[in-house]
């Protein structure tokens, strides 16, 4: 049978450690047997952005801007311990912090559902998706470690030459500072995506920060949101039978656990950062959960949402079998593949796509996973098998 083919590469962006191993194993198994793979290929593991001094990353932003669709392997955001076990020449950023600010993005991460995988939480039986805000706060905050007695303040200097000045802390010793900021027009964005979102999925939106206590930069967002929303959206919403809410942060959460999914839950990046591990776990595991990012302009990136599974690594290594999940990154690929194939009008390609996931779920649904699955399958008459990952990948493929 010939393979699929098509026209537009898309951007590949290979990542480190256990998932690194797992990508090319996807691609052996059960894409290249079947796909014409037609990439533009970026090594973002840690020792080749060492090697350029972190251009391979901002090269592979550069390039989905170019193609519009990229697929990305986990990879390590270094902190201390890291420099010093990849002899690093300093603590470089994280990829998806460099590759989202390029893009501007939102990432929309939502839980693979599975027959037979059942929800720590029993009342969620449709899935909770997260829209995360993907440019600005923490991820491009400025930090100072204060070494005495000092005054911090916040200093923003205009191009007309006016000046605000705000005193942050008087430090009477030994502490810490950061500063960190967000754009209007990336918050219009997000905003508008947020939107869109829940109008093509016709699901309800929540957005949630704190602004009771953060009385400027939280309830920028607010207010950005209720403007666009009364101005653009509300109309259509209504058309559409779908609600827009804003709630403080910890009441949303609150509500959530209560609840039986079925709608977006809009965050800020540290927000939707941490909730998107939450709600992903709660749904049964962090490999179980699809990512990506979607910025104004029309292009998209395809990602795990989990980190590079460092202890299994090391087991690999030391020749010993792991069974790593390796669905979100199976996930990853059909998502790029489906988008390639929508650009280009490419029906096998989308229907390929359709057929990759369908076979991954299937095969969890008749009883064979990984081992982070097993104690959460609950299936009349099936009884769950542990697999190694090779072994499970193999599985998926007797069923494409």
């Amino acid at each position: 049978m010939a393979k699929i083919t098509y026209k537009t590469p898309i951007v590949e962006m290979q990542g480190d450690e256990m998932t690194r191993v797992l990508w090319d194993w996807i691609k052996e198994i059960l894409i290249e047997p079947y796909v014409e793979l037609n990439t533009e290929f970026y090594d973002l593991g840690l020792p080749n952005r060492e090697k350029t001094a972190d251009k391979v990353t901002t090269d592979a932003a550069e390039a989905i801007k170019k193609y519009h669709v990229g697929v990305k392997c986990a990879t390590i955001t270094p902190n201390a311990q890291r420099v010093e076990e990849y002899n690093l020449s300093k603590m470089w950023l994280s990829p998806n912090g460099t590759i989202r600010a390029a893009l501007d993005g939102t990432v929309f991460r939502a839980p693979i559902l599975v027959d037979g995988i059942q929800p720590y939480v029993p009342s969620w039986t449709k899935p909770i998706t997260i829209a995360r805000h993907a440019y600005g706060d923490v991820y491009r905050n400025s930090e100072i470690r204060v070494d005495g007695k000092a005054t911090a303040e916040l200093v923003v200097k205009y191009e007309d030459g006016r000046e605000e000045r705000k005193k942050i802390a008087d430090f009477p010793g030994a502490g810490v500072v950061q500063g960190m900021h967000n754009l209007d027009a990336s918050i219009s964005s997000f905003a508008r995506a947020c939107f869109n979102y829940a109008l093509s999925t016709r699901q309800d939106l929540w957005f949630a920060t704190k602004d009771t206590i953060s009385k400027t930069y939280d309830h920028r967002f607010k207010d950005i949101f209720a403007e666009i929303f009364e101005r653009e959206y509300a109309d259509k919403f209504r058309e559409n039978g779908i609600n827009y809410e804003y709630t403080l942060i910890d009441d949303s959460v609150a509500r959530i656990v209560r609840s039986h999914g079925g709608f977006i839950w809009a965050l800020k990046n540290y927000d939707g950062d941490v909730m998107s591990d939450m709600v992903a776990t709660a749904y049964g595991s962090l490999a179980m959960m699809t990512s990506v990012l979607v910025s104004p302009d029309g292009n998209y990136e395809f990602e795990a949402a989990h980190g590079t599974v460092t202890r299994h690594y090391y087991k690999y290594l030391n020749g010993e079998e792991t069974s790593t999940n390796p669905v979100a990154t199976i996930f990853a690929w059909s998502g790029a593949l489906r988008k390639r194939g929508e650009f280009e009008n490419n029906a096998d390609l989308i229907a390929f796509a359709d057929r990759l996931e369908k076979a991954t779920t299937d095969t969890i649904s008749a009883g064979y996973m990984t081992g982070d699955l097993t104690a959460l399958f609950r299936k009349d008459g099936v009884t769950a098998v542990k697999l190694n990952s090779r072994a499970f990948l193999e599985k998926i493929a007797e069923r494409l």
